[in-house]
């Protein structure tokens, strides 16, 4: 599967598990939910997944953890605040860095329609 095709499966889900529990939970809540419904729909997922920072050549076990990991492709991090900004991006841009990944899904699940609450970020390396 394609990058694409991943993300638009997440997405699916995702707005299934919003509209089941809609806004105002914890972001476990909607992690455990989304993790649930990936691994029904039949997608490989991987949940807080360690993921090291290699400087130079150390590499750091420092606590770094994606909420999940789909297809081993797509990184998923999930928010539940009352809204978006520049450094939620940023974090997600760092993490397809340190991974390698090439596309990444910022979703914050505290908003009335889902899609108000996603952010597609590519990771051009």
């Amino acid at each position: 599967m394609t990058e694409n095709e991943i993300s638009e499966r997440v997405i699916g889900c995702a707005i299934k598990v919003h509209k089941a529990l809609g806004p105002g939970l914890l972001e476990s809540s909607y992690l455990e939910c989304l993790y649930y419904e990936l691994q029904k729909s039949g997608l490989k997922v991987e949940k807080q997944k360690a993921l090291p920072l290699i400087y130079n050549e150390v590499k750091l076990e420092i606590g770094y953890r994606l909420d999940l990991l789909v297809e081993g492709k797509v990184v998923v991090e999930l928010k539940a605040i009352e809204a978006l900004n520049d450094i939620h991006t940023a974090q997600v841009i760092t993490y397809l860095k340190l991974s390698g990944c090439k596309l990444g899904l910022l979703m914050n699940f505290n908003v009335l329609r889902l899609i108000d609450g996603l952010k597609r970020i590519a990771n051009n390396l």
